[in-house]
């Protein structure tokens, strides 16, 4: 028998959790998640943008609702996975996508941007994922954990030690977390994601610095946000990748083989 893919990535039934979703790629990943039928939590700090998000997925058809969280708080985590049950019940799908990136070289990062960026980008990561899995095992539902990596997780770059530290971290947490919850039928796993333009950094992508970036790149371009929607469904449904636990899956337009050549 073969499953037609509008079977193969449905999420009807699913209810989806995504971090960070008031901009950038949380806001996509929310909108495709709910465009292929799952409920979907959208939670982040700014509570007007994520109104604005749930109006538009609400606009295309979908489901969603709002709810104030920030990883990197960990004793309010807690209390933002029982404000986001209250309206569709136990999330079976976690888009574990708050990140936040600061620049600066080895010797002077300060202890202060240290921290903050391992509080969101590695503590965040691991207290969501960890508040997620014990809710959907409490629960005795099957689910998958979608981590947010980055092609920095695989190679370094200068100025950005700290945020390549944290998404290295994050892809063998990954793993590691694969190993352990495989026995209560969830799956993790991480998409490491290339530069994406966005309107944060869509500036810096015409100027010269930006263009010779996106020479050494093998496709010759950035990617957009659309270019992650095929690996955000497949590692939400079981349907699709329901033996897929574990993995990190690059897409970076062939970027981080570009060192080989």
């Amino acid at each position: 028998m073969i499953t037609k893919a509008e079977e193969l990535f449905s999420l009807q039934g699913r209810v989806a959790l995504v971090t960070g979703a008031s901009s950038g790629l949380g806001h996509r990943f929310a909108r495709v998640l709910a465009a292929h039928g799952a409920k979907v939590v959208v939670a982040a700090r700014r509570a007007d943008k994520l109104a604005e998000l749930v109006k538009e997925i609400e606009a295309d058809g979908g489901t969603a609702a709002a709810v104030e969280m920030d990883v990197s708080d960990q004793a309010s985590i807690a209390g933002s996975f029982d404000e986001a049950e209250k309206p569709f019940g136990t999330a079976n799908i976690l888009v574990n996508n708050a990140g936040i990136a600061k620049r600066g070289s080895v010797v002077e990062f300060s202890p202060e941007d240290w921290r903050a960026i391992m509080d969101v980008n590695l503590d965040g990561v691991w207290y969501v994922g960890q508040e997620s899995a014990r809710r959907m095992i409490a629960a005795n539902v099957a689910g998958s954990i979608i981590n947010i990596a980055s092609i920095l997780g695989r190679r370094v770059a200068a100025t950005m030690a700290g945020y390549a530290v944290t998404k290295a971290a994050v892809i063998q947490m990954t793993r590691s977390m694969a190993v352990e919850l495989a026995r209560n039928n969830i799956r993790v796993n991480a998409i490491a994601p290339g530069y994406i333009l966005t309107d944060i950094n869509s500036a810096f992508f015409d100027t010269d610095q930006g263009k010779a970036m996106i020479d050494f790149i093998p496709q010759r371009r950035i990617g957009s946000p659309s270019d992650l929607d095929g690996t955000l469904l497949l590692m939400a449904s079981d349907n699709a990748a329901g033996f897929m636990t574990g993995s990190t899956i690059t897409v970076d337009g062939g970027h981080v083989l570009a060192f080989a050549r």
